[in-house]
């Protein structure tokens, strides 16, 4: 089980960016791999620290994690997922000046042709959904643009026969040196961006013109489950964008967004509705079909029910993400159906049964049956 991030780091819970910073400064150069050789240990928690950086560094990461954990920050597309050294150099070199490898005093693995093979970047994709097939579950095939490995020259960049050579400016090793006064100071090469190598231009594949990756759309088939919500993401593994040759895809998160709905509201997994009954069936007694987002479901009503009453329909709600095989409950409010105009010979009723309910105040107001007489027959 992961362990919590302000554990791994040694910070207290309201720590500020400044002592997050610090702490993650003190446990790089601690279990740095490269100043732990021999030491099994080092590079799992080198990464453990990194994540926990990852996530108390960043405001709305921080926000998720202390509020859900772990599972908040993967249900949420935001888990770290470092998935070796380099994506940590990538990501955090800076920290330290001229990046890891100058911190601890060159070489090591974040530079040149040393560096480790890159993962893919991970992509979002925003899909909006129907109310029901939200609530039902669906299955729909998305197109989703991202770069893949050039086909010509298998995503290398280079044409057939072609090599890479090393950076003219580095030697190929990815860092220069630079002298300022009595210090020497290690930096990117600034010719290759510290991949220490150079690629003629007409060694270059016209494909892909040397970057070894093109842009193309790509057809995927998605299921939703039922019982999806706003702000749900399904991650699909490996259909983000290429990595480096050798190192795995990025991951697709597709975020989920739910239309409004004009006769169904939804809270969790329960679902609320409002249905018109007739006065004589909340009077009397009897059986009305209610819509559902399973279809129509009769409705026992008993006699003498109240206007706004709420009766329950249960497991007729949406599944439960969570509790496979459940699902929430269905709340009908029963509201008194007015109709817009009435025939004569029901007004004579009305008023008959306004009498036996001797519902007429005195000093000349009306009652509310008569008021009702007067809107129907005006």
């Amino acid at each position: 089980m992961a362990r919590d991030y302000y554990e791994v780091l040694g910070v207290p819970r309201d720590a500020d960016a400044a002592a997050i910073k610090k702490a993650y400064k003190t446990a790089a150069k601690k279990y740095h791999p490269d100043v732990n050789q021999g030491n099994p240990d080092a590079e799992r928690l080198f990464k453990e620290a990194s994540e926990a950086y990852d996530v108390l560094s960043t405001d709305e990461k921080r926000r998720v994690y202390d509020q859900f954990g772990h599972d908040g920050l993967k249900g949420r597309g935001f888990d770290p997922n470092f998935t070796d050294l380099g994506d940590i150099l990538s990501a955090f070199g800076d920290l330290f000046g001229g990046g890891f490898s100058d911190f601890f005093g060159g070489g090591g693995r974040g530079g040149g042709r040393g560096r480790a093979a890159r993962r893919g970047a991970d992509l979002e994709y925003p899909l909006r959904l129907p109310f029901l097939e939200a609530a039902l579950g669906v299955e729909r095939t998305i197109e989703v643009p991202h770069h893949v490995h050039c086909g010509s020259c298998d995503g290398r960049g280079l044409n057939a026969g072609a090599s890479v050579k090393a950076c003219g400016t580095c030697g190929g090793a990815g860092q220069v040196i630079q002298a300022q006064g009595f210090l020497r100071i290690r930096t990117v090469c600034p010719a290759c961006r510290g991949q220490g190598q150079s690629i003629d231009a007409k060694d270059q594949c016209s494909g892909c013109r040397g970057t070894g990756r093109v842009r193309q759309n790509s057809e995927i088939q998605l299921k939703i489950p039922a019982g999806a919500y706003p702000g749900l993401q399904l991650r699909l593994t490996g259909r983000g964008e290429v990595g480096d040759p050798g190192a795995p895809a990025g991951d697709l998160y597709v975020t989920i967004d739910v239309e409004a709905h004009e006769v169904f509201k939804r809270d969790g997994a329960d679902i609320y509705v409002t249905v018109p009954v007739p006065y004589p069936v909340l009077c009397l007694g009897g059986e009305i079909d209610v819509p559902t987002v399973h279809g129509v479901e009769r409705l026992a009503i008993a006699p003498s029910t109240s206007d706004g009453h709420v009766s329950l329909l249960s497991g007729r709600g949406v599944d439960h993400l969570r509790m496979r095989g459940t699902r929430g409950d269905q709340h009908v409010r029963l509201m008194v159906d007015v109709p817009k105009s009435i025939s004569e010979e029901e007004a004579q009723l009305l008023r008959k049964l306004a009498e036996l309910r001797s519902v007429q105040t005195g000093e000349g107001e009306k009652g509310f049956w008569q008021v009702l007489l007067d809107k129907f027959t005006s």
